[in-house]
């Protein structure tokens, strides 16, 4: 059976074995709670400066009670939200050979798509997606290594990178200036690596049996999720699995594993799963803000005024800990606590 489940040619009428989780692991036909207390903050009413205080407060309290805030009106064009989204599923529609030629499980290859996971060979049961990621700043120094089909997708997909970045390094300046930071804290080695990562998930015959991404917190910096149409990101808060239901044009923001460690734990970054779907394929748009492999990242001492619960590590030791913790985030960051 091919690899990449975007290039099998025919609608799948019953499940592969491969993709069939055990019964322990399986989602079940269990009707799911909406998650509906998800914060949603207006960047249109806190243009001003007088509101630059409610601002804080609203990412700030999001981002320790529920670790995931929803963002409207934030300022990159709906269109361009949308012409990124059609090309990315333009892509995944590509011919097989094309697509192929970007096939790749060597996580130091900067363009690369893969199937359910970077350990595809290796793995018990395989995850239902196909994931295609690519670095993306700076846009020079990247670019030429994207897909040159579908035509448009260098120039939507560039644009989009810019814009994205411009608009998270600016809720990353409203997170600095709350935690006492200098301006500009979170720019250059904190949020050097920037990528996208695009989740795509074809109809499934039996969404019970298996899942379209594992359970996991991010271990970057800051994540930001643009949905589609079609539900599936659930997240666990109080206990259980809740649905994020999509909102058009609203931007998903996710803290990573790393904000939590500078905020001395204050903040929360959750696990979150995807589910598949009978109808429709599902496609979403990730960016995640990386910093470098050799920048100390600790609890910034001019926030908390506590002492620090962290020691100081790189992101590339964090990293390398998470991986062999099975991306177990509490287990990793057990193992830099002080």
């Amino acid at each position: 059976m091919e690899i990449l489940m975007s290039n099998w040619s025919e609608v799948v009428q019953s499940m592969p074995e491969k993709y069939i989780f055990p019964l322990n692991k399986r989602p079940g036909n269990h009707v799911f709670p909406v998650f509906k207390n998800i914060p949603m903050i207006d960047l249109e009413e806190t243009n001003g400066h007088h509101d630059r205080t409610k601002l804080i407060q609203q990412i700030f309290s999001a981002s320790q009670e529920f670790g995931i805030f929803q963002v409207i009106n934030h300022g990159i064009p709906t269109s361009l939200l949308d012409d990124t989204m059609s090309v990315s599923k333009e892509f995944f529609a590509m011919p097989a050979e094309y697509k192929t030629s970007f096939y790749s499980t060597d996580i130091a290859r900067k363009c690369r798509i893969y199937s359910s996971t970077m350990n595809y060979d290796n793995e018990e049961v395989h995850y239902w997606r196909d994931n295609f990621t690519h670095h993306c700043h700076p846009l020079e120094d990247q670019i030429h290594l994207w897909p040159d089909k579908p035509t448009r997708y260098r120039e939507v997909v560039g644009e989009y990178s810019v814009e994205v970045r411009r608009f998270m390094l600016r809720i990353l300046e409203v997170i600095s200036e709350g935690l006492g930071l200098k301006p500009g804290y979170f720019d250059g080695e904190l949020s050097k690596t920037q990528l996208l990562s695009v989740n795509h998930h074809i109809r499934c015959p039996n969404p019970s049996l298996t899942l379209g991404m594992p359970e996991h917190s991010d271990p970057n910096l800051l994540s930001l999720l643009q949905q589609s149409s079609v539900p599936g990101l659930q997240v666990f808060h109080h206990g259980q699995w809740m649905d994020v239901d999509p909102i058009p044009h609203a931007l998903i923001l996710i803290p990573g594993l790393q904000l939590k460690v500078i905020s001395n734990g204050k903040f929360s970054s959750p696990i979150h799963r995807v589910m598949t779907h009978t109808e429709e394929a599902r496609t979403t748009i990730g960016t995640f803000l990386i910093p470098s492999q050799e920048i100390c990242i600790e609890p910034a001492k001019e926030y908390s005024g506590e002492d620090p619960i962290y020691r100081g590590f790189t992101y590339k030791e964090f990293f390398s800990t998470f991986t062999q913790s099975n991306c177990d985030a509490d287990t990793a960051l057990q193992f830099f606590k002080k």
